[in-house]
């Protein structure tokens, strides 16, 4: 203890005998005080305030006292150096990366810490002062080429993932690929170092078309930069991963305390960069709208009836073409419904001017350019069609600058390119994302029995729904009883996800599953339609027992207002709708009355869920453009034989 007050004494002395022959001065540390404004009240620079009070590199201390050379004697303060390494100073600029350093010097992390045996390369902070050894100093007077470095994009990757693979911020990555957007086509080819004379692009970026829109990804300060952020009721680890613009293998690097599962209230962090919708349009309220505004509206449908190639067609008559024309009975069904719901919007008396016209479409072309400039079409309230996707964009293309809402009536594209696009057909991707959604939310343990073809579900499952285990399959790839009673729980809801058309397997599941429910609560679960299961090899009472339960985009309605449209278009039309007759019903007069509420049609989208005969319309804005359409309903078999809507 003697000695080492010796020491501080001897320190002490040293300081004040240094502070006297220098004319230097003390500072005491105030609340939101910096390095930089402390150096520019007394005139000094950073470096200056470090070289005395090297402790300080790793961060002002509130009170703390520092010593201030005087601008006439700085130069004679100064700490004892190696004579055989001179050396330069670099002040942290904000935004700048150790990566940006070591390569402007060209100095390995090795020697910069030898200079400065203080620094922490994990927390560089503005202002602070680096010292750089001479020996590799500023490369920037002798121009050299720069050896390029290129990235393949790869899937699930983002430029979060590959900032920091590389050691650069985002804003590095975009100014040195500033065409990139949002979501990185994956074979993508970035510059990560280097600046060829000419930046090649990927096979996937030269096909893009001439005519479509670059959507310029919002910039993003740091790779570091984030921000706060309190889960909101229904968010889920896959809508957070969305919102955030990470993986979920990222988010979960960021924030540990999700693996344990995703808490309303909790807090986490994400990029400053994320796409948050505001609290309002989350509060979105369920209505039956009705009418409110009495200005004249326009809309305009687009259907493919091809008129044309069936005048043309010398081989078939109308009555043969319409027997095998699968597509043109789709369309003719879509039309009739649609007739419907105009007819309804006359009976509501809704001011609205229709205009019904052929868009002549196939997978790769249409007539909507033509349509377009002659029927003035930019001046439309809303327009619903055409089918493909493709030429719904190219359609919202055309009346982009006018925002005209264009609602795609049957694409299930989860990606779109424009902003006035609505997809009214909830993707697949999200439908079963759905379904585990609503798991979570009532608490269930989820596991999967998965048929080992199902190669593209199994990966789904584990890209997205982490917390789901599956059983393990015999070395024949069958399931065991002993396998899935394993991974059971009580006292909790057990979902057991089946994926798989082979009867042996179901079979097996549903015995296994049977003989639990004496001991376990039990439901099956699956994610996409299984014909198997309807076939007279598979037990029905077994189904209803343990409550088949699955996602869907349309439900059976047998309501009073159901019955009454059926009614009435099996009246008009002699035969009962189709699925497709019914959508565009749904389809058309949704759009109808969402025009009549004296608010523009994506107001009413973000304010107000509706359903109409069988479908769900709850629009969303997309982070990457668009909007799409999350109204999915949760069925199952009830044992009295028939589907209920699960709450």
């Amino acid at each position: 203890m003697k000695y080492f007050l010796a020491v501080c004494m001897t320190a002490l002395l040293f300081n004040l005998s240094t502070l006297a022959q220098s004319k230097a001065t003390t500072h005491k540390v105030e609340k939101g005080e910096t390095i930089n404004s402390i150096a520019q009240k007394y005139k000094v620079t950073p470096y200056d305030i470090y070289q005395l009070n090297p402790d300080v590199q790793k961060g002002l201390q509130l009170n703390s006292i520092l010593l201030i050379p005087s601008p006439s004697a700085k130069k004679a303060i100064t700490l004892p150096v190696k004579k055989e390494v001179t050396s330069t100073k670099h002040v942290m600029a904000p935004k700048e990366t150790l990566y940006g350093i070591l390569k402007k010097y060209d100095v390995t992390t090795e020697e910069l810490q030898k200079v400065n045996p203080l620094l922490d390369v994990q927390a560089l902070k503005i202002g602070q002062v680096l010292v750089i050894p001479s020996k590799t100093a500023l490369k920037s007077n002798v121009p050299t080429q720069e050896k390029v470095v290129k990235h393949i994009v790869l899937a699930k990757e983002t430029k979060y993932s590959i900032a920091n693979k590389y050691g650069i911020t985002i804003e590095e990555l975009e100014k040195k690929n500033p065409e990139i957007v949002s979501n990185l086509p994956i074979g993508y080819e970035l510059i990560i170092k280097g600046n060829p004379a000419k930046i090649e692009k990927s096979v996937i970026a030269t096909e893009v078309k001439k005519e479509s829109v670059q959507i310029v990804s919002k910039p993003v300060s740091s790779k570091v930069n984030f921000i706060s952020y309190f889960v909101r009721p229904k968010e889920t680890l896959y809508s957070l991963s969305k919102m955030s613009g990470l993986t979920q293998e990222e988010l979960l690097k960021e924030n540990p305390a999700l693996a344990n599962g995703v808490e309303v209230g909790m807090e986490i962090k994400i990029p400053e960069s994320a796409t948050i919708t505001p609290v309002e349009a989350i509060k979105k309220e369920f209505a039956v709208l009705t009418k409110k505004n009495n200005e004249r509206k326009k809309l305009a449908l687009l259907l493919p009836f091809n008129v044309s190639k069936i005048e043309n067609d010398t081989v078939n008559s109308i009555t043969a073409r319409l027997k095998k024309d699968k597509f043109l009975n789709m369309t003719l069904d879509f039309y009739s419904g649609a007739l419907m719901a105009i007819d309804s919007a006359k009976t509501l008396g809704l001011n609205v001017e229709i205009k019904i016209l052929d868009s002549q479409e196939s997978k790769n072309s249409s007539a909507v350019a033509a349509l377009t400039k002659s029927n003035n079409l930019e001046e439309s309230d809303a327009i619903i069609g055409p089918f493909y996707q493709a030429n719904v964009e190219k359609m919202a293309e055309l009346v982009l600058q006018n925002q005209v809402p264009v609602v795609s009536p049957l694409s299930k594209e989860n990606e779109v390119k424009f902003a006035n696009i609505f997809q009214s057909v909830p993707n697949p991707d999200a439908v079963k994302n759905a379904m585990f959604d609503y798991m979570r939310t009532k608490g269930g343990n989820m596991i999967a029995v998965v048929d080992k073809k199902k190669g593209s579900v199994i990966k789904f499952i584990s890209d997205n729904h982490k917390d789901v285990r599956f059983v393990p399959l015999t070395a024949t790839g069958g399931v065991s009883a002993e396998s899935i009673k394993s991974l059971l729980v009580k006292d909790k809801m057990n979902y057991v996800v089946m994926e798989t058309e082979n009867t042996g397997m179901i079979k097996a599941t549903l015995s296994a599953l049977m003989s639990a429910m004496a001991t376990y609560k039990v439901q099956l679960v699956i994610l996409e339609p299984n014909e198997t299961l309807d076939t007279d090899e598979i037990n029905f009472s077994s189904l209803t027992k343990l409550k088949l339960m699955y996602p869907a985009v349309s439900r059976e309605n047998e309501s009073p207002e159901a019955l009454i449209f059926e009614k009435e278009y099996k009246k008009k039309n002699k035969v009962y709708p189709s699925v497709f007759a019914t959508r565009g019903f749904d389809v058309t007069f949704d759009t109808l009355l969402r025009l009549s509420q004296g608010k523009k049609f994506e107001e009413t989208t973000l304010e107000v869920t509706t359903e109409q005969v069988d479908n769900k319309f709850d629009y969303s804005k997309n982070t990457t453009g668009g909007y799409s359409n999350n109204g999915i309903y949760i069925l199952y078999y009830d044992t009295d034989l028939t589907i209920k809507e699960a709450k």
